[in-house]
Order: structure tokens, then C-alpha cells, then sequence
């Protein structure tokens, strides 16, 4: 007899699941109704699944959910799924109620049937979402807005899908290209900071033994030595103190500017984030026009979701040209941010109606930009890395042996 998979409510409204042996679906629906349950979803179990039997009459046990930030990727499984059912012709009061059942992520469970709950009162699916503004963006809810009064929302839903992948995948690429280096840079020097610190002086105390003058690099080096053997407390106490003020100077408004400008023309690093920068810029620009946003609405949201100050203060800039009957690509290019290229494609895209479309391949064009500047800058760092780690590690271990050469050959 097949084993099913099912997930019901009870009649206090609770979400539950469990398993069961049944004839076909439709016998499993049948027992479950007479048990009192809303049966939401049925699978055929799958193999090797632990299979937990409940007996006619018995309770189904209680679906925990995953504990956890609400992710990028969490949002585009449920913006596909929502898209999906809304296709299907299901209602959106079902659908939020099938796909509260089924989410792994408990805090995202209780959004949805809060959102489920608003439904059920009156509000719009917008509207409920405005509520968790923590999880769902302006650029969700104003694309979802702009759905619902369409009558699209299954397109917008797609829209909003396509571009929460395009955007996660960038994230991907840029956190793959910091983190590689960082890690490495960390342990390089704490493997140099522990030899400097606590190995060194072992060898101090031998080279004291020896009554015998130490070569000048040898001296500097046990010197460095003793001081960070010291003091080492207080230095990583001071390091660490340093760089939480700096990460506090940086978020606060009279650093985020400054500091978000320079790291648009710093080197090697600044030309990714420029590339990064403009992608998001195009992509959310042509996502929320192509959705039926307004201009200004769409610009507004674009410089919330920019991530940098700079260039926010640039679209910030651009709405008021845009207010006064101008057009989008003249104040862009007066920022001296944007690439000529950009600009230029902007204008010939407002020139012949087809700014979106422009926008796309704009940010099309700087995700491939991204992939190549990545794999450069892996290929770049490597070699730097070694070459650093050498001539440190290389340098330390040269100052040690310099004494025992220098006692080698008075010997001879």
C-alpha cells in the first residue's frame, strides 16, 4: 500500500503534517475530512523517507520550521511558487495559505499567515505585504501594486522572481571576490602575528646564550618581537577598537558620502563595484518601468535600493531634472559616475521609446562585465598573496638563520 505525505489543518487553524498508508489520494482525502481536517496538499512519499504512520483517528504531528534570516533566495522561491498559483486560477487568499504550509522558515511562515490573516479583512496583497517591510522591499510591494492594478500580478510576480535571481547571483559573485582575499589576508597575519609574538622569542633566548652580536636585521627583528610580545593585548584591543569606530564612521551620514565615493575610484576593487553599482541601477530601473511604475516612483526606489551613497545622491539628483521636463541620460552623464557607454545607451533608449529594453542589456552587459573582473581579480590577488606571504615569511626566517651563518663561518 502507498505512503502518503500530507499537510491539513485543524479546525483551531493550525498548520499540520504527517504521514499515512492509504489506497489512493482520494481514500486519504476522504479520512482526513472524516478526522476533521482541511486537507491543504497531498504527495506520494518518497523513497527512503522516514515515514511517520498515523493511525485513523490519531492527531498529525506539528511541521517545525526552520529557524534563520529570511534570505534573497527565500524570496524568489515564493515569488515563483505565488506566481504559479496565481497562474493556476487559485486564488490569492489559497495560495498564501498553501505556501505558509509548506515554508521551511518559521519566521516567514507567521509573515505569510499574518499576510493571510490581512487578506481575509479586505486588504490587498500589496497591502498586507507593507506590513513587513523588513522582508518585502519597496521594489516588491510597489511591483506587486502595480500587478494588482493591472491585473498582471502572475507576470509581475515572474518579473520580480527573474530579477531577485539576477540580483542574488550578483551578490554571489561580488561576496565570492571579497571573500577570498579577506580570508587569506586574515590568516596571513595571524600566522605572522603569532610568529612575531610568541615564536620568535624562543629563539631570543637562544641566540642570548650564544654571547655573540646578532646581525642588524636579527636585532630588529627580536626587537619587534619583544615589543608585540609585550604588548600583543593591548595591540589587538586596539585593532579591534579601530575597526569598529571606522565600520561606525562609515554608516554613520557624515562618512557613508566620503567613503562610498571613494570606494567607486579605489583601486582594483573600485572598478567591481562600479560594474556592480550600474547592473543594479539598469536592472531595477527597467524592472519596476517595465511593470507599469512611474518614473519618479521607480527612481525613488532605485536610490533606496543603490546600497551607496554616492550614487544615490546622483539619482536623487536625477528626479529633480526629471521633474523639471528633462531628460534621464543629460544629468547622469554630468555626474561623472556612469560610463560614457551607459549614457549614451540611456539616451538612444529614451530617444526611441525603448528605454527598458536598453536598461536590460545595460545590465546584462555589466553582470557579464562583473563575471570577468571577478575571475581578473582572483587571478590578480593570488600572486600578490604569495608574493607578501614570501617575502614576510621569507624575511623572518633569513633574519633567524643570519646568526647561526654568521657563527658558522667564525667557526671556520
Amino acid at each position: 500500500m502507498p505512503s502518503f505525505e500530507y499537510w491539513v489543518k485543524d479546525k483551531a487553524g493550525k498548520d499540520l503534517k504527517g504521514f499515512q498508508d492509504a489506497q489512493d489520494v482520494q481514500e486519504l482525502v476522504r479520512q482526513l475530512k472524516t478526522q476533521g481536517y482541511l486537507v491543504v496538499r497531498v504527495e506520494q512519499a518518497k523513497k527512503g523517507s522516514a515515514i511517520l504512520s498515523v493511525q485513523k483517528g490519531s492527531a498529525p504531528k506539528i511541521r517545525q520550521g526552520k529557524s534563520g534570516k529570511i534570505k534573497l533566495d527565500d524570496l524568489v522561491i515564493f515569488s515563483r511558487q505565488m506566481a504559479t498559483l496565481v497562474a493556476a486560477g487559485i486564488p490569492l487568499i489559497q495560495a498564501l495559505d498553501i505556501l505558509a504550509s509548506q515554508m521551511d522558515k518559521e519566521k516567514f511562515r507567521l509573515i505569510l499567515h499574518k499576510m493571510h490573516s490581512d487578506l481575509q479583512t479586505g486588504k490587498s496583497l500589496s497591502e498586507s505585504m507593507q506590513v513587513h517591510t523588513k522582508v518585502f522591499s519597496a521594489l516588491f510591494i510597489h511591483m506587486v501594486r502595480a500587478g494588482e492594478m493591472s491585473g498582471k500580478l502572475q507576470e509581475i510576480l515572474d518579473r520580480v522572481a527573474h530579477y531577485f535571481e539576477k540580483s542574488s547571483a550578483l551578490q554571489k559573485k561580488v561576496r565570492a571576490a571579497v571573500m577570498y582575499p579577506t580570508a587569506v589576508s586574515i590568516m596571513a597575519f595571524g600566522i605572522t602575528f603569532f610568529m612575531l609574538a610568541f615564536v620568535i622569542p624562543q629563539f631570543a633566548t637562544i641566540f642570548e646564550g650564544l654571547n655573540a652580536k646578532l646581525p642588524v636585521p636579527t636585532q630588529v627583528l627580536i626587537g619587534i618581537s619583544n615589543y608585540l610580545a609585550a604588548n600583543w593585548w593591548w595591540i589587538l584591543s586596539l585593532l579591534g577598537a579601530s575597526i569598529f569606530l571606522f565600520k561606525k564612521f562609515i554608516s554613520s551620514p557624515m562618512g557613508r558620502l566620503p567613503w562610498d565615493s571613494f570606494t567607486l575610484r579605489m583601486p582594483i576593487f573600485g572598478t567591481i563595484i562600479l560594474k556592480v553599482a550600474v547592473s543594479k541601477f539598469a536592472r531595477t530601473l527597467s524592472t519596476l518601468l517595465r511593470s507599469g511604475v512611474a518614473i519618479l516612483a521607480a527612481l525613488e526606489i532605485v536610490s533606496k535600493t543603490s546600497g551607496n551613497a554616492r550614487i544615490e545622491k546622483v539619482i536623487t539628483d536625477l528626479m529633480g531634472s526629471v521633474k523639471r521636463g528633462e531628460s534621464i541620460a543629460s544629468p547622469l552623464e554630468k555626474s561623472d559616475i556612469f560610463p560614457s557607454m551607459v549614457v549614451r545607451m540611456i539616451a538612444i533608449g529614451e530617444e526611441t521609446g525603448e528605454l527598458e529594453e536598453m536598461l536590460t542589456k545595460i545590465a546584462d552587459f555589466y553582470d557579464t562585465q562583473v563575471d570577468t573582473a571577478v575571475s581578473g581579480l582572483t587571478s590578480l590577488i593570488e600572486p600578490l598573496i604569495i608574493a607578501f606571504l614570501g617575502i614576510v615569511i621569507g624575511g623572518i626566517v633569513i633574519a633567524l638563520f643570519l646568526p647561526i651563518l654568521t657563527l658558522t663561518q667564525a667557526i671556520k
